[in-house]
């Protein structure tokens, strides 16, 4: 099932819940744009191999192109994401539930923005999700328990291959150039970084623009009254309107992320840039080959450390690890309690 861009404009006009649903869906689409699109142009800006208004857009460009060639050839991350939790038959109270979970994941997300912390979007997403599902069911019946193991599948594959990825392309590339003269190379890598940047931009539209694009799809049958559809196909014009949004919210506030996640965490030189983007990229595609939702900043900010361990141990910056990694734990609880009182509020106030 889908809808088509003049039918989804004559129900955003005639349908107020269609259009509070479409505004707060927007709202995590713009957040997350904040959040975690910087951390795919982090390396290569920080750099100074591209600068930040081409990365931004070139980043937009590849979402666009991450959403639309994955979810031609494989939508089953969307999928997950739609069937993770069950809101029930009542899609009155379902709009709701949804409602107070996308309004606590932009209250999780722009806290940690202003942090400076590059929190996940995606862990957000799923706990918000979870806590209103879990509020509107009063227990754990309405988690889908099959779907909830890919993100536990997801979160442990993104840290070892992030970490083992990075710790393993730099040594390689150490390998291949080490009797080759460093001005020479490094030309080469400033090239390959933006060309690294471009491949995770393309992997982040494929994993975290299908997961909010299942989600948006969700809101629309649940204002239209539809509660028990399975199956959907996501329309080209919900492609581009995700990816535009998306680059807005990167060119607002995506610079702070990428000074940590860039800048803060690691020293990189632009080899280790590429190596980074590089190792992030390839855990990406695994991860959306097999259908599993993994975590863009996740992925990314674990290849960086492995990529500075590769040098030592010390040269990263642990005191930023640490201070990512509290937020990382308390995203699932801590969003999830959220989702679940805003749920509860929302209830009751509606």
């Amino acid at each position: 099932m889908s809808i088509t861009l003049s039918s989804f404009l004559q129900q955003l006009v005639s349908n107020p819940a269609l259009l509070i649903i479409v505004l707060l869906t927007l709202g995590v689409i713009l957040v997350n744009g904040w959040t975690d699109a910087p951390n795919a142009i982090a390396t290569c800006v920080s750099t100074r191999a591209i600068s930040p208004k081409k990365a931004i857009l070139m980043a937009t460009v590849f979402n666009f192109l991450g959403v639309f060639v994955m979810t031609i050839f494989n939508a089953t991350v969307a999928q997950t994401i739609y069937k993770m939790v069950d809101f029930g038959g009542n899609s009155t109270d379902a709009l709701i539930a949804l409602s107070a979970a996308l309004f606590a994941i932009v209250l999780w997300a722009t806290a940690a923005w202003a942090l400076g912390i590059p929190t996940s979007e995606s862990h957000a997403l799923i706990a918000g999700l979870s806590g209103a599902a879990i509020a509107l069911q009063g227990g754990f019946s309405g988690i889908n328990g099959d779907q909830w193991m890919k993100v536990i599948y997801g979160l442990f594959m993104s840290t070892v291959l992030g970490l083992g990825f990075g710790y393993a392309v730099t040594k390689v590339i150490e390998a291949i150039c080490r009797t080759m003269d460093r001005r020479k190379t490094k030309v080469f890598f400033q090239n390959a970084q933006v060309a690294g940047g471009a491949a995770m931009a393309f992997m982040h539209g494929a994993q975290d623009g299908q997961k909010f694009m299942g989600v948006f799809m969700l809101g629309i049958f649940l204002a239209n009254g539809q509660a028990n559809v399975t199956n959907f196909v996501i329309p080209i014009w919900l492609m581009i309107l995700c990816s535009l949004v998306m680059a807005l919210g990167t060119s607002i506030g995506g610079y702070r992320i990428i000074k940590t996640v860039g800048m803060g965490m690691v020293k990189l030189e632009t080899y280790q840039g590429f190596a980074a983007d590089l190792a992030g990229a390839a855990c990406l595609l695994a991860s959306s080959t097999f259908g599993i939702p993994v975590s863009t900043t996740h992925t990314k900010t674990t290849a960086i450390m492995g990529v500075g361990a590769s040098k030592r141990v010390s040269a990263v910056n642990w005191a930023i690890v640490k201070e990512m990694v509290y937020a990382w734990i308390l995203t699932f609880p801590g969003c999830g309690i959220v989702g679940y009182v805003m749920a509860y509020i929302f209830m009751k106030i509606f």
